[in-house]
C-alpha cells in the first residue's frame, strides 16, 4: 500500500488543527517542506472539512487524512472532502465499515487489551494507541505486542521530540502522531518556519532510529 511505504520513509504523522483553510494550508505546507509525507487534518473545528479539502488540493505531495473521526457519517464527509486515510481516537465499527467500503486505510484508537482484541477481530492490523503518554507509553505497547504479535501501533498523545526515539525503538510501532509539530504559538504568530524546523527535526530523529 502507498501509505505503508510512506510510513516507512517518514514514520511521523503530524496533526493540523485550524479554523480557516488558509491557515491549514500554510501549516500543512510547512510540514511537507520539512519532509513529512502524511498529514492528519483533525475534525475539531467548525471549518475542519473546508480545511481538509483545501489542504488536499494545495499540498499534492503529501498524503492527507482526516483525524478525530467519530462516526460513519463523519468518515463519509471526510472522504468526500479528499481524505485518503481516516484516524479515530477510539474504536468505532461505523468508521471501520466506511473505510472498508471505500478501500481506504483507517487507524482506530485503542487503549486496552480488550480494545486491541476487538480491533483485531474487526480486521484491523494497525491501530492508533491513544492517549499514549497517559496509558503506559512504550512499555504498554511492548506488553500488548506480546499478545497481539501481528498488530502495529501508532502512538499519539504525549509524544514529543524528547521521546520520539523511544517510541520508534519499539518494533511494533509503525509511526508516531502528535501535535507537538504544530505548536499553537507558532501558528498564531504565523511562524511557519518553526513548524518546518520541527518537522525536519522529527524526521531526522526517525531516520536515525530506524536506520539502526
Amino acid at each position: 500500500m502507498v501509505i505503508d511505504e510512506r510510513l516507512r520513509r517518514a514514520p511521523v504523522v503530524p496533526l493540523v488543527q485550524a479554523e480557516d483553510p488558509e491557515t491549514a494550508v500554510c501549516i500543512a505546507g510547512a510540514l511537507s517542506a520539512g519532509g513529512l509525507e502524511l498529514i492528519e487534518v483533525v475534525l475539531r473545528t467548525a471549518g475542519a472539512l473546508a480545511c481538509l479539502q483545501a489542504v488536499a488540493a494545495a499540498v499534492p505531495g503529501a498524503l492527507i487524512g482526516a483525524g478525530t473521526v467519530l462516526d460513519g457519517e463523519q468518515a463519509k464527509a471526510a472522504l468526500a472532502a479528499g481524505a485518503r486515510f481516516l484516524v479515530s481516537p477510539g474504536l468505532d465499527e461505523g468508521v471501520v465499515a466506511v473505510a472498508a467500503d471505500h478501500g481506504v486505510p483507517a487507524f482506530l484508537g485503542v487503549a486496552t487489551a480488550t480494545e486491541c482484541q476487538r480491533a483485531w477481530n474487526l480486521g484491523l492490523r494497525t491501530v492508533k494507541f491513544f492517549p499514549a503518554g497517559n496509558i503506559g507509553g512504550p512499555a504498554m505497547i511492548k506488553a500488548l505486542s506480546a499478545a497481539f504479535r501481528g498488530m502495529k501501533f501508532m502512538p499519539t498523545g504525549g509524544v514529543s521530540a524528547a521521546n520520539l526515539a523511544e517510541y520508534l525503538a519499539v518494533p511494533s510501532v509503525a509511526a508516531c502522531g502528535g501535535s507537538w509539530l504544530t505548536p499553537p504559538d507558532a501558528v498564531t504568530a504565523g511562524d511557519y518556519g518553526e513548524i518546518t524546523r520541527l518537522a525536519s527535526e522529527a524526521l531526522a530523529i526517525a531516520k536515525s532510529k530506524r536506520s539502526n
